[in-house]
């Protein structure tokens, strides 16, 4: 096939390449006019989310319980804890109400829309082809508005990132766009919902690149549409709420003298240590939930409880925490309360998140790297601002192994960009540190649908078939013992089998017209007719190498590049052929 394609553009003439040149124009504009209209979708999917939110804090907390966190004053908030006539004791009510609810709805409609939702898109865009089903994205809204608005300690990036991004994905599907711009799409949704949650235009257009893997790589040709989606976001949301930084940070705040860097590098060194521990909490309680012996949609509510409970005590860890973040930057929280919070938040989010409740992680992570870096501040007799902005950057940084976003999109969220060369020393800090603590650790990022690289992604591995057929067809296959070169893809196309250990074979097979399989999704075909050693390696389908994967179905006249033993090749053949040859 290989060798036909490329035959075929040779004999291309000019007005060929021409044409192939205007079709990619096309494709580009096409591109770029979705981009747009996923950076609007983003906008809005963050204000729709921020009301619901807001209603939910009024039911959940505000009547039930009499009690009001502190809010940002750039979202309309006051800074200003207020208890109601019945103290706190009502919270643990309203927080396990809260996680019940939620498990209902999630668990009985589509449980892929449990935890945190930044999670769920990396997972689809690396095993699941981008493949978001349209009914995750309202239900994530609902039940995150509840988990969060009944006191759950989650942030709100997670649920707008799924939200925007089942858009893109059903998008795509709507308008049957190949594999490839489906994931595209679902990380300009994911870029465009981040940035409007969090007025950061350039850090969440990173951001989408960046969570995929946790080694500092990126999917650098996807840079150009997640940066026109995060502006478009952050222009139309302005619209609503401005376009100022999400937290007030005094104007003096940056590096005096030479010292204070010294104070940054502590800072990093403590940040990596939370930040090893942030991911072993966080999926440790996880694990101790899914051990549990009750349904499903029941957990939510224990670990609801949980945090209600604890909440008694620290009503801090309630909600995402952005007012206590701000009154941390203000210098009006005390040593021993940052400390506290440190390690309580990290429990709160782990009873809030891991027990199945819906929200994210970023807020709650950002809120322990503040308390950390305000503790710090008070013990070095440090001007707090600076300690708190840097200490969200590392722990966040280190935790989630997104460095290069966390600095730009805690700089952009806070508008220090005096503090970018001791954030950039804080947070690279944390990063080693915290990728050499965790290296005999089961658990090592906050995102555990990151995989290490691009080489290890599923979505890319169809480039690395494409890329070892190319070379095969090219330069053949020389066994060292003879010097003969073989042209492998040539040689299976003509239906030559080769003998592979085990007794298996490699051959290029075409399913038939009338083939059972049509229609079907390629994860249930071979299983279902008793065939459980058939691999398929990919699918030939236009032109494009197809990698497997659940949402793959099989179409007449795919082609199939096939291991398998002899038998099952011989049990394949009502429905499977060579094109030079007949399975035997």
């Amino acid at each position: 096939m290989l060798m036909e394609k490329n035959e075929s553009a040779k004999a291309k003439p000019r007005g060929g390449l021409n044409l192939s040149l205007l079709s990619i124009l096309v494709g580009q504009k096409r591109l770029l006019l979705d981009t747009i209209l996923l950076g609007i979708v983003g906008a809005l999917s963050a204000q729709a989310f921020t009301y619901m939110l807001r209603v939910a804090q009024a039911l959940f907390l505000t009547r039930l319980t009499g009690y009001r966190t502190p809010g940002l004053p750039e979202e309309g908030g006051v800074l200003q804890q207020i208890i109601g006539p019945h103290g706190l004791w009502l919270i643990p009510l309203a927080t396990t109400l809260g996680g019940l609810l939620s498990g209902i709805l999630v668990y009985s409609l589509a449980p892929e829309a449990e935890g945190h939702g930044t999670d769920t898109a990396v997972k689809a865009f690396h095993r699941a082809a981008g493949f978001i089903r349209a009914r995750v994205a309202p239900l994530k809204m609902i039940a995150s508005a509840i988990t969060i608005g009944s006191g759950g300690a989650a942030g709100r990036e997670g649920p707008t990132a799924l939200i925007s991004a089942g858009v893109g994905s059903v998008y795509a599907s709507v308008e049957h766009r190949p594999e490839e711009e489906r994931r595209l799409l679902v990380l300009i949704g994911m870029a465009a919902g981040l940035s409007a949650i969090f007025r950061s235009p350039i850090g969440t257009a990173f951001f989408a690149i960046e969570v995929l893997y946790s080694d500092i790589e990126f999917d650098a040709s996807a840079l150009l549409y997640t940066m026109i989606g995060s502006v478009v976001a952050y222009a139309i949301n302005g619209l609503f709420v401005g376009w100022q930084p999400l937290f007030n940070v005094p104007p003096e705040v940056g590096i005096s003298h030479f010292s204070e860097y010294l104070w940054y590098v502590a800072l990093g060194v403590g940040a990596g240590v939370v930040a090893t521990l942030l991911p072993v909490v966080f999926y440790g309680i996880r694990d101790l939930f899914r051990a549990l012996p009750v349904p499903l949609l029941i957990k939510p509510a224990i670990g609801g409880l949980g945090v209600g409970l604890l909440g008694l005590g620290l009503p801090h860890v309630l909600g995402g925490g952005y007012g206590w973040i701000q009154e941390a930057i203000d210098g009006r929280l005390t040593i021993g309360i940052m400390f506290l919070l440190v390690f309580a938040k990290t429990l709160a989010l782990a009873l809030t998140v891991s027990s199945g409740g819906s929200g994210g992680v970023f807020a709650p992570s950002l809120f322990v790297g503040a308390m950390l870096g305000g503790f710090l501040a008070q013990l070095f007799h440090q001007p707090p601002a600076g300690f708190v902005i840097v200490g969200m950057a590392a722990v966040f940084g280190g935790a989630a192994r997104v460095p290069i976003a966390t600095l730009l999109m805690v700089t952009e969220m806070t508008g220090g960009y005096h503090l970018l060369v001791p954030s950039a020393l804080a947070v690279m800090l944390s990063h080693m540190v915290q990728g050499t603590l965790s290296k005999p650790l089961k658990y090592k990022s906050l995102y555990e649908a990151q995989v290490p690289g691009r080489a290890d992604s599923p979505a890319h591995q169809a480039e690395q078939v494409e890329a070892a057929l190319h070379l095969l067809s090219v330069r053949g296959v020389c066994p060292a013992s003879t010097g003969l070169c073989v042209d492998l893809p040539a040689l299976l196309e003509a239906g030559i089998q080769f003998d592979l250990p085990e007794g298996k074979r490699m051959v290029i097979g075409t399913l038939k017209s009338g083939t059972p399989y049509k229609g079907k999704q390629i994860s249930t075909c071979f299983p279902f007719a008793g065939l459980n050693d058939v691999e398929i390696v990919a699918v030939f389908r236009q032109g494009q190498t197809l990698l497997p994967h659940s949402g793959l179905t099989l179409e007449a006249e795919d082609r199939l590049l096939i291991i398998a033993s002899t038998e099952e090749l011989n049990r394949l053949a009502k429905d499977l052929t060579l094109e030079n040859g007949q399975l035997h």
